[in-house]
């Protein structure tokens, strides 16, 4: 029998476990990086530009949809199998994805991709909950933030590259944004197969299959919407028809859980533990300005900037370098002290004032600010979203760690997609009004008198529109389905755009900094949980196997 004081693991078998983890986060986080680069010339290549939104969305449902799904399962037949299947999963829709024929056979295989993808980012940390304690854990996160900082500026410039060919090896460039995923899925897979070999008990539950049907009857339509609400028109009958099959799935699913109790999909009692309600709501609320702010800022980037898909992802660099810097250091001072309860507050108040700063940027702010406002958006997120999750994981049992962890994740991304869907609504929905206000405000400004009264503007092709329409009093009634046209617009013409689009954004990122007070307030409200100093593995082998010591008062 193992002593009850003696470690499971040593440092060098946590390390090759999770060194099979950071592979198979690094194959989804660069999955993302890769395709929000190249999508545009995917969708060209398959002649559906107006159709690219379903294949970020058929992802974004399946992924959400499937992740407590993976907690539990995990939970019940243990990481390594279920691991296994979310990888495996993951490759076969991304083989099928780089031979996609059109964009609706795009988002179908994208579907099966987010199927694995789902499980592939809470899993893998459920399964370092699991080995490493919550006080031990910075010894470990470094290299988690090092795959992060690897993915955010690999994935953009492979994805510019990729795509930029014409082909390579007789196959078109941009399909090889995924097949790059095959060897990187190769790897992950051997290596969590021969060193993932931490303990499990089996337990006989029922599965809660029902739920996770109810669930998806609940979830996809919302998530549907969410996303092509703002094309659709949120009044319109397929919005409505959405909104209305939504809400009797998710009645369904709440008395689904009531009916299966502690086997159920998301039992309902674990709402009842404060830390885990409060820190699964402010989880939601934080994706909620988290994504759509991060939606925002590459548009920003591009339309008032003026930077290409790729340079926007590497310029976003400072908010991803703020988050590494701040996590590093706000893990390592928890380590220390076994405090969290002020990170989270400091991390949330710090987005705030992020989003607040870049709320007040327009077209002609200079980079060096607009970075500085980025970082510390990013320090923000660092501090709040690594230590809500420890709050979550050490105040549930060990048994429902799997749950526990994924039901994190799975609210964060709930919340994303409808801050992303909320935020580009805001953006768009705005931003027609603030390029006319734009016009109008600089109407009497020599430079654009003299653009109108310039013969070589009139007859210039992608000029004239914009005069035409500045003639009529509606510069805002230009369709910006196509934005390309600003880089050959006359620069006279093109700032009250520029100007606009920033206003917009900013709107967008003031609202952010609003949402995030709510998730300010219910931080504040969680209590403050002791960290454990001993792993999850570890504390079910004690439960087992209780050592004489454990017993002395």
């Amino acid at each position: 029998m193992t002593d009850a004081a003696t470690p499971l693991l040593s440092h060098r078998q946590i390390l090759t476990i999770i060194a099979g983890l950071v592979v198979g986060m690094f194959l989804a986080a660069l999955d993302m990086n890769i395709v929000a680069t190249s999508i545009r010339v995917i969708a060209d290549d398959l002649n559906g530009l107006t159709l690219q939104a379903w294949a970020t969305t058929a992802y974004l449902v399946t992924s959400t949809l499937t992740t407590p799904l993976y907690g539990k399962l995990s939970d019940l037949y243990g990481r390594r199998p279920v691991f296994l299947f979310a990888i495996g999963l993951f490759l076969a829709g991304s083989l099928t994805c780089a031979f996609a024929g059109s964009m609706y056979q795009l988002a179908v295989f994208r579907a099966i991709q987010g199927l694995g993808g789902g499980g592939l980012f809470s899993l893998a940390l459920t399964i370092l909950s699991d080995i490493v304690a919550p006080r031990d854990r910075p010894r470990y996160q470094g290299y988690f933030t090092a795959m992060f900082a690897a993915s955010s500026v690999l994935g953009p410039l492979a994805g510019g590259l990729l795509a930029g060919q014409e082909s390579i090896l007789g196959i078109a460039g941009w399909r090889w944004v995924f097949l790059v995923n095959l060897p990187i899925g190769l790897v992950a897979l051997v290596i969590v197969a021969r060193v993932l070999n931490i303990p499990h008990t089996r337990r006989s539950r029922r599965v809660d299959w029902p739920g996770a049907l109810a669930l998806a009857l609940g979830l996809v339509p919302l998530l549907v919407v969410a996303e092509q609400g703002r094309q659709w028109g949120w009044g319109s009958a397929a919005s409505v028809g959405c909104f209305g099959i939504g809400a009797v799935g998710l009645v369904l699913f709440v008395l689904n859980e009531r009916r299966y109790g502690e086997h159920a999909l998301l039992p309902l009692e674990f709402f009842r533990n404060r830390t885990f309600g409060l820190g699964t709501a402010a989880s939601m609320v934080i994706g909620v300005a988290m994504f759509g702010s991060t939606a925002a800022l590459p548009l920003y980037l591009q339309i008032a900037k003026g930077a290409s898909p790729t340079e926007a992802g590497l310029l976003t660099l400072p908010m991803v370098f703020g988050l590494i810097c701040m996590s590093l250091t706000a893990g390592r001072i928890i380590s220390r002290t076994g405090r969290l309860h002020r990170w989270p507050l400091l991390g949330v108040t710090l987005m705030i004032a992020g989003l607040g700063l870049l709320a007040a940027v327009d077209a002609h702010t200079s980079f060096r600010w607009v970075a500085v406002f980025m970082a510390l958006f990013g320090m923000g997120l660092g501090a709040s979203t690594q230590p809500i999750g420890l709050a979550v994981q050490s105040a549930m049992p060990v048994t429902s760690l799997g749950v526990a962890t994924s039901s994190v994740t799975f609210f964060r991304q709930v919340g994303g997609t409808l801050g992303t869907a909320v935020f580009l609504s805001i953006l768009f929905g705005t931003v027609s009004g603030k390029i006319t206000e734009a016009f109008r405000a600089t109407a009497g400004s020599p430079d654009l008198a003299a653009a109108l009264a310039d013969p070589s503007v009139r007859a210039d092709p992608v000029d004239r529109p914009i005069l035409d329409a500045v003639a009529s009093g509606t510069p805002g009634s230009v369709s910006l389905d196509d934005t390309s046209f600003l880089n050959h617009l006359d620069p006279r013409l093109a700032q009250p755009f520029l100007d606009g689009f920033a206003a917009s954004m900013s709107l967008t990122f003031a609202t952010g900094a609003a949402v995030l007070v709510l998730a300010w307030t219910l931080v504040l409200l969680m209590p403050e949980v002791p960290l454990r100093a001993k792993s999850a593995l570890e504390l079910r082998r004690d439960a087992e196997h209780p050592h004489p010591a454990d017993s002395v008062p």
